[in-house]
């Protein structure tokens, strides 16, 4: 499979530059996820790729050819829309034959290939219903089904699921990651759930609100690395502290006002790791440990007032105000039904973190 490359693309519409001067590599054969918020430029890079918009400037190679210029028809790329676009007055068959007809395709081939594909998103015992008559998740399986029988390169999915409710959607990320690893195909996935984008991506690109890539990784790697304050608190939920360094040779420290100093880890080979500069630090909710009791063991310790409890059921997640004012998240897993430790509203807590777990930011 072919990668998608933008090389230098700038987009705007009525005057206002949606994309800027944007260079991006998809790998082929991947599950790649374009993950921002609404208006960041993903669904102006969609149409872009699908030929649907034309760049200011700038180019689009699909391998090594440029495609910047060339007609939608003529591109091996298909999408899926959110509103699922299909022929209401057509039954399952005819919706996903339908490219097929036009091209006169012979009937027997054209058979062959329904049949196959519907068997892959598991629609086949559907064949002959009326598309009114099928579920919100059958409608997105149909629109699927009808975007791969031609066997393009890349498949583009506009936030395809954002129509479904929680349960069907989670199922449907899980179908999505298997039609993708049975195809083969390119998968280019725009939303801005973070949640869909961790589960289904193999890649992820997040896009801030001025249309700029902040970062491109792994799930893993943009979860637990974090570039910038914007992507740790886009992709996921953390707590930032902004503070000020203390590096000698032996150790790294920041310091809080009103909270006090903490061991922290970062790399001395970074221009803005220097003694005395204001920089941030993340830390994600479930990497403290929360106790009404003293513990040893940890690098860092704060004290705090429990002000909210919400119950997650894996979970339970803790709004605590530290002594300075400031309220902070921490997530507790639920691992017993009768925990022997009971936190309550209002109760004093102990905090707990390794300076490993802590993400030094420059901005």
């Amino acid at each position: 499979m072919r990668s998608i490359r933008f090389q230098n693309v700038t987009k705007s519409y009525n005057g206002e530059v949606i994309v800027d001067n944007l260079s991006l590599t998809i790998p082929g054969g991947t599950f790649f996820a374009l993950l921002g918020p609404s208006g960041s430029g993903k669904t102006t890079l969609l149409r872009l790729i699908a030929g649907l918009e034309q760049v200011d400037s700038g180019s689009i190679f699909l391998g090594d050819e440029d495609i910047t210029h060339m007609p939608a028809y003529q591109r091996r790329v298909n999408t899926v829309f959110q509103s699922y676009a299909l022929f209401p007055h057509m039954d399952v068959f005819d919706n996903v034959a339908y490219s097929l007809s036009i091209r006169n395709i012979p009937e027997n081939i054209i058979e062959e290939k329904v049949v196959k594909i519907l068997k892959t998103v598991g629609l086949e015992k559907h064949i002959n219903k009326s598309i009114n008559n099928l579920s919100g998740g059958q409608k997105q399986r149909v629109a699927l089904a009808r975007a791969v029988i031609n066997e393009p390169e890349v498949l583009l999915l506009d936030e395809p699921l954002a129509a479904l409710d929680l349960k069907l959607r989670e199922k449907m990320l899980i179908e999505l990651i298997d039609l993708q690893d049975t195809l083969k195909t390119t998968f280019v996935y725009v939303t801005h759930d973070q949640f869909e984008a961790l589960t289904v991506a193999d890649q992820m690109a997040i896009m801030n609100d001025d249309g700029e890539i902040e970062q491109v990784g792994t799930p893993k790697e943009i979860y637990e690395f974090p570039v910038s304050t914007f992507v740790a608190a886009f992709v996921g939920t953390t707590n930032i502290f902004q503070g000020k360094l203390h590096i000698d040779e032996d150790s790294a420290k920041i310091e809080f006002a009103g909270l006090g100093i903490f061991d922290v880890v970062g790399s001395k080979e970074k221009e803005w790791m220097r003694n005395g500069n204001m920089v941030f630090m993340s830390i994600r909710p479930e990497k403290i440990e929360i106790s009404k009791t003293p513990m040893t063991g940890f690098s860092n310790e704060l004290q705090a007032m429990v002000k909210s409890i919400v119950y997650h059921g894996r979970s339970t997640q803790y709004n605590v105000q530290l002594k300075n004012g400031e309220v902070i998240q921490v997530f507790e897993q639920n691992e017993e039904h009768f925990p022997q430790e009971i936190i309550d509203y209002d109760d004093h807590v102990f905090l707990y973190w390794q300076k490993e777990n802590v993400v030094l930011l420059e901005k």
